[in-house]
C-alpha cells in the first residue's frame, strides 16, 4: 500500500498493529507508532488503544503507559485498554489505580476490573466492586458466579445463581461447570434437567460437552442416550466434533463401545481428539487388536499422535499382553514423536509387565523410569506379586508405599494375604497389627444407582443412605417371597 503512496487512515494502523499482536512483532509495532507520530494519527484513540494493547501483550508496560499518558483526549475504552494492560502484567494495584481515576466508567470497565480481581483469587474485592455497581448486566452477574466456581465455592455461586434477575446460556453453563470441576458431578445433571425443565433458555455446544462428560464419569447411560437425542433435535450432534466427541467418551465409558464406534464412523472431519477417543475407549474395553487398527488408520491419514495417543496404544498393548509390542511403543514416543514419556505411559508398562510375569523387567523399568513412580505404579506390582506369589517384589512395593500413601490400609491387606498364600502366617498377623496401628479403615466401595429421580449413591455398607431402613425391609420381603417361590415349586 505504501509503494502505491497510499496514504493510510485512522483505520488502517490499528488493524496493523492488531496484526503485529497476533504475531507477537514488537518492532514492527514500534516503527508504526513512529509512522503514526510522524503522520499525525498519534492522538487517534482508537490507535492509542491497540498502542496499549500491543505494548501490554508484550509485557512493556512501560511505554504502554507512555502511550496512555500521551492521549490528550482520553474516551472509557482508552481507560479500559489501560486497566486490562495492568492485568494481564499482572499488576493489580496499578489496575485499581487507574480505575479509581476513570473519569467514567461503564459495565465493560466494572466488569473488567471485577474480573481482575477473580483472576487473582481476590473474591472479596470483586464482590465488594460488584455490590457498588449501579446498572448490572448478565455479564456481571455471569463474572462473578463463575469466580465463585473457580475458588471451589458453590453455596455462593448457587446464591448468585438464583438472585440473577436475568440468566442466558453461559449462566448456566458457569454453574454446570462449576459443580464439575469441584466434583459435584451428580448436580451437573440435576441443573441440566432443570435448565430443560424451565425451558427459557436453550443449551448450547458447550452445555451438552459438560454433561455429557459427567454422564462418562458416572456411567449414566440412559441419561447420556437422553442427552444424545436432546441433542439431535437441537442439531449440534450433525455439525459440532466436540459434542461428537463427548458422545464417544461417554458411550465408551458406559461400556457401549459399538455405540461409540458408529458415532465416531459418523464423524466427516475427526480431530486428533475424536481418535484419542476412541482409540482409549476400545483399549480400555480389551478390544485391543481394534485400537491398534485404528491407531495405524489414525496415522495414515496423516494425522500424529499425543501423549494421549500412546496411552490407549499401550493400554491395548497391555490387555493383549503384547510385551515386546508395548515396549517398541513406549520407544517410539521419544524416537519418532518426540513426545517425553509421562507417569501414565511408563504406569502402562509397568502394568504390562508385571501382568506378564516379568515383576524383576518390571522393578528394573522402575529404577530408570524418567519419571519418579507414584503410588498407583507400586500398586501394580503390590497387585502383581500377590497374583504370581513373590514375597520379595510386594515387600518392596509396600516399602515404597508406605513413603507415598502412609495411611492407606489396603496396601497392608493385600501384603498380608500374600504372606497368607505363602504360608507365612506370622508375618501376615504381624502386617495386620501395623495395619491397626494405623488407625485407618479401607474405604467403602460406592455405586450410583439411575433412577427416574436421578442418580443415588450406595455404599457396600448400605448404611449411609437416609432411606437404609425401609430399603432393608424390602429386601427382606424379596427374600421371603423368593423362599416362597422355591418352596411351590418344590410341591
Amino acid at each position: 500500500m505504501r509503494s502505491f503512496d497510499v496514504m493510510p487512515n485512522c483505520f488502517t494502523l490499528p488493524v496493523v498493529l492488531k496484526a503485529c499482536v497476533m504475531v507477537k512483532d514488537l518492532r514492527q509495532g514500534e516503527e508504526l507508532q513512529g509512522f503514526s507520530i510522524k503522520t499525525g494519527f498519534r492522538s487517534n484513540c482508537y490507535l492509542g488503544t491497540k498502542l496499549i494493547e500491543m505494548y501490554s501483550c508484550a509485557g512493556v508496560i512501560v511505554s504502554a503507559n507512555k502511550v496512555f499518558c500521551e492521549m490528550v483526549e482520553k474516551n472509557v475504552v482508552i481507560w479500559t485498554s489501560m486497566i486490562n494492560g495492568c492485568l494481564l502484567n499482572k499488576d493489580l494495584a496499578s489496575a485499581r489505580r487507574y480505575f479509581d481515576l476513570s473519569p467514567e466508567r461503564d459495565i465493560v470497565l466494572w466488569n473488567t476490573m471485577i474480573s481482575g480481581y477473580i483472576d487473582m483469587g481476590n473474591m472479596m474485592e470483586a464482590k465488594s466492586l460488584f455490590d457498588q455497581m449501579l446498572c448490572r448486566d448478565v455479564m456481571s452477574w455471569n463474572t462473578v458466579l463463575e469466580g465463585y466456581a473457580s475458588i471451589g465455592d458453590m453455596e455462593e455461586c448457587e446464591r448468585v445463581f438464583d438472585e440473577m434477575p436475568e440468566r442466558n446460556v453461559f449462566s448456566w453453563n458457569g454453574l454446570i461447570k462449576g459443580y464439575a470441576q469441584n466434583g459435584r458431578v451428580s448436580e451437573v445433571l440435576g441443573s441440566f434437567k432443570r435448565m430443560v425443565d424451565e425451558g427459557s433458555v436453550v443449551p448450547n455446544d458447550a452445555t451438552l460437552t459438560l454433561v455429557l462428560s459427567a454422564c462418562a464419569k458416572l456411567g449414566a447411560f440412559d441419561f447420556g442416550k437422553w442427552v444424545h437425542k436432546y441433542g439431535e433435535n437441537l442439531g449440534y450432534n450433525k455439525v459440532d466434533v466436540n459434542v461428537k466427541n463427548a458422545l464417544i467418551d461417554m458411550y465408551g465409558k458406559c461400556g457401549a463401545i459399538e455405540i461409540a464406534m458408529e458415532v465416531f464412523k459418523g464423524i466427516k472431519r475427526r480431530d486428533l481428539i475424536s481418535w484419542n477417543t476412541m482409540i482409549n475407549g476400545l483399549a480400555a474395553h480389551g478390544h485391543g487388536t481394534e485400537a491398534l487398527d485404528l491407531f495405524h488408520e489414525m496415522k495414515n491419514s496423516g494425522i500424529s499422535p499425543d501423549k494421549v495417543t500412546f496411552v490407549g496404544v499401550l493400554c491395548a498393548c497391555k490387555h493383549m499382553g503384547l510385551v515386546e509390542d508395548g515396549l517398541a511403543y513406549f520407544n517410539s514416543m521419544f524416537t519418532d514423536f518426540s513426545i517425553t514419556p509421562q507417569i501414565e505411559h511408563c504406569g502402562c508398562v509397568v502394568d504390562l509387565l508385571s501382568r506378564a510375569g516379568f515383576l524383576t523387567q518390571a522393578v528394573e523399568f522402575i529404577n530408570k523410569m524418567p519419571v519418579k513412580a507414584d503410588a498407583v505404579i507400586w500398586a501394580t506390582l503390590l497387585g502383581a506379586s500377590k497374583v504370581y506369589k513373590k514375597v520379595d517384589t510386594g515387600e518392596l512395593a509396600l516399602k515404597e508405599l508406605i513413603k507415598l500413601e502412609p495411611r492407606n490400609p489396603a496396601n497392608f491387606v493385600m501384603l498380608s494375604n500374600i504372606y497368607g498364600d505363602a504360608g507365612r502366617f506370622d508375618d501376615a498377623a504381624r502386617l495386620k497389627v501395623a495395619m491397626r496401628d494405623t488407625g485407618f479403615k479401607k474405604e467403602a466401595g460406592i455405586s450410583w444407582i439411575e433412577t427416574d429421580d436421578g442418580l443415588v449413591k450406595f455404599y457396600s455398607s448400605g448404611e449411609k443412605h437416609p432411606r437404609t431402613e425401609e430399603l432393608q425391609r424390602i429386601l427382606g420381603e424379596l427374600k421371603s417371597f423368593n423362599i416362597l417361590l422355591d418352596e411351590e415349586e418344590e410341591l
